[in-house]
């Protein structure tokens, strides 16, 4: 077999035999050989290998049976699957939310902040001017603020799996974001990534005064996955990148497997594969791993 087609549920019941049967029945309809399914998570993830059909039929086919489903459609080649590189995003990829807005909480500007990273996010304004907004109208933000922001702050379901399982295979994990190295080294700790790359903040006399520069953005976030490739000897065919918001999107397209999760709408149209309903074990079924081979959860 030369493609695999994985379906991801949001829960261990989300899959049946019976949706399976349904898929490869309609897959066999339009053409394809269809092999057995592999279960990798039991009514959760399920492989379907095939032959005779592209990847971009079989997606489309298993969408069309799935209907409205809280299910993932991942469909690829199966050569190169397993991926030994792996560069994610941060904020509300590998953690839940946006660090920078929970952070200007505390100057009691948190929904203004807000409105501007999801303009930021959705490709509306350029990332690198809105970020030096945002910082501008949080000045004078006392540097304690950042531990306490910290403190709350949540990682996204099955991050510290995906990067441990990965690792524990191989795979050099880079986290890359446009948030703040306060909290990328925080969550390379918590995660085990290799390395963390983010913007760092200017502080005088306590109290928050801007941005040093450059400005770790979009063109950083697919330059860091290119050099690392290199440096490692990695093919980009076997590089994963995984992020939510516009400043990801040349990573994500760069990559052998792209992911945008849980992402904002047009990032999620531009990007091969998209994670709506799964956690991020997503990415971990989509290279074949199973519920056996997780590390870390």
């Amino acid at each position: 077999m030369e493609n695999v087609l994985t379906l991801i549920a949001a829960n261990d019941a989300g899959l049946t035999d019976e949706s399976i049967a349904a898929i490869r029945t309609q897959l066999k309809e339009i053409g394809a050989y269809v092999a057995a399914p592999v279960w990798l998570s039991a009514g959760k993830a399920c492989d379907v290998a095939f032959d005779h059909l592209a990847p971009e039929q079989a997606d489309a086919c298993a969408r069309f049976v799935l209907g409205k489903a809280k299910v993932d459609v991942v469909a690829q080649g199966l050569e190169n699957r397993r991926k030994m590189l792996l560069v994610a995003d941060m904020d509300s990829t590998m953690v839940v939310g946006e660090t920078l807005d929970e952070l200007a909480e505390y100057a009691g500007i948190k929904d203004r902040i807000a409105a501007i990273t999801t303009r930021a996010m959705n490709g509306e304004i350029g990332f690198e001017d809105a970020l030096r907004e945002r910082i501008a109208l949080m000045a004078g933000l006392p540097e304690t603020a950042l531990a306490e922001t910290w403190d709350k702050t949540q990682l996204m379901p099955g991050a510290r799996t995906l990067v441990q399982t990965m690792k524990a295979n191989g795979a050099t994990c880079v986290l890359v974001s446009g948030g703040f190295t306060f909290f990328t080294s925080r969550v390379r700790e918590a995660c085990g990534f290799d390395i963390d790359l983010g913007n760092r903040f200017i502080f005088t006399d306590g109290k928050l005064s801007g941005v040093e520069d450059p400005i770790l953005g979009r063109q950083t976030k697919l330059a860091t996955l290119i050099k690392t490739a290199g440096e490692r000897q990695i093919p980009l065919a076997l590089s994963a990148a995984v992020g939510d918001g516009a400043n990801d999107l040349d990573m994500i397209k760069a990559a052998g497997l792209g992911v945008a999760y849980q992402a904002k709408p047009m990032v999620a149209a531009e990007a091969r594969v998209r994670i709506d309903h799964g956690d991020l074990t997503a990415l971990l079924y989509a290279q074949g791993y199973s519920d056996a081979d997780f590390v870390g959860a």
